[in-house]
């Protein structure tokens, strides 16, 4: 059983000395890892499985292709969602998730010969991971497991410093309902690791825990900014752990 830590209540954004911060750290995180890719040595190859990345909101596959590229290093099939800039879901969230699974099941399948049956793992950087969790949950749709960074789902939208650039990209508000609350907060059947942390200044990394204990479920903490997770080495390091584990029955 993994375990997860129990997170304080908090109902407020990082501050905005974190939020102004994340350029900053963000960048020295990008030198870093220019720095150890450099230096780096033969790593043990992965078997090869699929692995899709979601990027966060106003982001695209360019700010996810340094953590695309570490998947592939390591043995891995990857590629991003392949939909451009991401600003947000539909106002039918149902439709739109459907959507987005029959064309992740087309990705996944160009690259096994034309058969979408070989479940990936589905990786996803903030909004990003709100949408590898919800596809995981969907009948039918085969996932090997799901990874998250830096993705609040278990929260209000008034724990995070994005809401502005959501509802501007959108046009709608980030408002959540109860029950859209609480179903973003159950985590999806397959093994399922939140990646968070506490030095996060745009999303308040509460709202990147589960609750309680459960037998798949892990919450990894890292020292990060939030712009730059998809290259911080921690984060590379624990997404590197979690695509070795066998697939789980």
């Amino acid at each position: 059983m993994f375990s997860t830590p129990t997170p304080t209540s908090v109902s407020t954004s990082p501050s905005w000395i974190l939020l102004g911060t994340e350029p900053w750290r963000a960048a020295n995180e990008y030198v870093s890892h220019r720095f150890q890719k450099a230096i780096d040595r033969p790593r043990p190859r992965g078997d090869g499985h699929p692995v899709v990345v979601f990027p966060g909101l106003a982001t695209n596959g360019k700010s996810v292709a340094p953590l695309v590229e570490h998947c592939e290093s390591l043995g891995y099939q990857a590629m991003d969602w392949g939909r451009g800039f991401n600003t947000g879901p539909d106002a039918d969230i149902d439709r739109w998730l459907h959507e987005l699974a029959a064309d992740v099941r087309r990705l996944v399948g160009a690259m096994h010969s034309g058969s979408g049956s070989v479940a990936p793992t589905l990786i996803g950087w903030s909004l990003g991971g709100i949408y590898a969790r919800e596809l995981a949950k969907l009948p039918g749709m085969k996932v090997r497991q799901v990874i998250t960074i830096g993705t609040p789902f278990n929260g209000h939208a008034t724990q995070t410093n994005a809401g502005w650039l959501y509802k501007l990209l959108n046009g709608q508000s980030p408002d959540l309902t109860p029950g859209l609350r609480q179903r973003l907060q159950r985590p999806p059947a397959v093994r399922t690791t939140s990646i968070y942390s506490r030095s996060d200044g745009v999303v308040a990394w509460q709202a990147c825990c589960h609750d309680g204990l459960h037998d798949h479920v892990q919450d990894v903490e890292v020292q990060s900014s939030h712009l730059g997770m998809g290259w911080n080495q921690a984060v590379l390091h624990a997404v590197r752990d979690c695509l070795s584990w066998p697939m789980r029955i």
